[in-house]
């Protein structure tokens, strides 16, 4: 009987041992299933807070519908009475103390026409003169290893980039255009202009893909997005679950390796699967000949305020769901959400809850973090009479630090994850990392991952059987 060990309870970890029961069960594979977590409970940063009649998501929240594998999963663990989708608004920028609206006919806050960049109110008539350069001058520099910040700015003008896409694109993957690659952002783009000569055209050509009739793009659960959490872990009847153990070492002996806890005994496993933050896995391997990649991968902080108000959330702007805040504003918030409004669950009662996140990527942060809960709140308390000149006292609130937790795609990250894959391979063979910290920051991405991990250690089980046995 071989042993896999999955370390890490969050949702790719989750995914990765449900595939493996399941595909165990399916090929009646010998082997013994473990996972384990630190926390008491499983999750990671999924995690959903009840209070009053308020539901609070402490990381992600929601999930991309059209994203590989979520709906087959959801499918699978019979939740489709449970799921809710978002609601359709206006998205708004703050922009020089104002609120904007994003065009509706954009997409991360590119334009899918020459109509929809001209109705634009965010950009000047200079601004929009200079993105039709768009549809004149070709690609003869930028692949998908490049900065997507210098790729949009160099076919699109500097304002546009700045004023529109920017604030809405850097709020999506946590970190600075100018710092985030093609492939790791948007490989699609870089397509378009080599095959239509034209961003712009490109999107116009492709818009349906993204501007669906009922606009319903993002999911979630009634009681939150704990549920599909809750359910995985229902359906581990097969996988030993430990909960509230620290893993400290991994260590290799000869084909296998001795993982030692802090108040658990040593396990020895076949197949590891790390689906934890890099750091941690980095820490945990000690393996110096992967720290030079391991070093490479970046985290970023963030800072969630929710605040619930006993008042009705007719207040906000007609149709508008939130707003992602442009540099040099007097907010101190990147974005917010107005959660009320986009999850009608969040709030049975429909009383106001919003959403306001604060990220390492802004100046302001430095002053964030050293702030108390309670200065914190004041803060966020400031920036809602800023932009929504509402002066209540909340009712709720729930203050989430991810201090060096968030994922940050910069240029050299995808280099660094297809060098560390090749020396996992070659100095901890049977190993597999996994997860945010490596292959995509959505729900659905770790989904996916989750799934394909669980395929490749199953698939190495079954071509060492055959070769034992010929």
């Amino acid at each position: 009987m071989k042993t896999v060990v999955v370390i890490g309870g969050g949702i790719t970890g989750l995914t990765a041992m449900y595939y493996l029961q399941k595909l165990k069960k399916e090929q009646n594979l010998n082997i013994n299933c473990i996972l384990v977590e630190q926390n008491k409970y499983l999750g990671g940063k999924i995690k959903s807070v009840k209070n009053e009649d308020f539901i609070m998501e402490t990381g992600a929240d929601s999930i991309v519908a059209r994203n590989e594998g979520v709906i087959p999963l959801i499918h699978d663990l019979q939740l489709e009475d449970k799921v809710v989708y978002n609601e359709t608004g206006i998205s708004y920028i703050y922009s020089k103390n104002t609120l904007k609206p994003i065009p509706a006919d954009s997409v991360f806050g590119i334009p899918t026409s020459v109509r929809s960049l001209f109705n634009s109110t965010l950009i000047s008539p200079k601004g929009k003169i200079i993105a039709l350069k768009d549809f004149v001058k070709k690609n003869e520099t930028f692949t998908s290893d490049s900065s997507i910040g210098a790729f949009l700015e160099a076919f699109l003008g500097k304002e546009l980039v700045e004023d529109q896409i920017s604030p809405v694109l850097s709020g999506v993957y946590s970190g600075k255009l100018d710092e985030l690659t093609m492939a790791s952002t948007l490989p699609y783009l870089l397509e378009y202009k080599n095959q239509y000569g034209s961003i712009i055209r490109g999107m116009s050509k492709n818009k349906e893909k993204f501007l669906s009739a009922n606009n319903k793009k993002f999911l979630s659960f009634k009681g939150g997005l704990s549920t599909i959490i809750d359910r995985l872990e229902d359906q581990l009847s097969d996988t030993q679950i430990l909960k509230g153990i620290k893993t400290e070492s991994i260590k290799q002996v000869q084909d296998s390796y001795d993982i030692s806890f802090d108040q658990h005994n040593p396990i020895k496993a076949d197949y590891v699967i790390l689906a934890t933050p890099h750091d941690a896995a980095q820490k945990l391997l000690a393996t110096k000949e992967l720290d030079q990649e391991f070093i490479k991968l970046k985290n970023s902080s963030l800072i969630s305020v929710y605040l619930g108000f006993d008042v009705p959330d007719q207040q906000l702007p007609a149709n508008g769901t939130g707003f992602i805040v442009t540099e040099n504003s007097d907010l101190l918030c990147d974005a917010c959400t107005w959660t009320s409004r986009k999850w009608a669950h969040t709030s049975e009662k429909q009383r106001l809850l919003v959403r306001l996140f604060y990220k390492s990527s802004n100046p302001a942060y430095e002053k964030m973090k050293k702030m108390n809960k309670e200065e914190i709140i004041e803060t966020a308390l400031g920036d809602i009479q800023k932009s929504l000149n509402l002066t209540a006292k909340p009712e709720v609130v729930e203050v989430t630090n991810w201090d060096e937790l968030m994922p940050n795609y910069h240029l050299e990250h995808n280099q660094a994850i297809t060098s560390l894959g090749e020396k996992l391979a070659e100095h901890t063979p049977n190993v597999f990392i996994a997860g945010a910290s490596y292959f995509g920051v959505g729900i659905g991405a770790c989904i996916k991952n989750g799934k394909e991990t669980a395929e490749k250690i199953v698939h190495q089980l079954k071509n060492k059987s055959a070769s034992a046995s010929l």
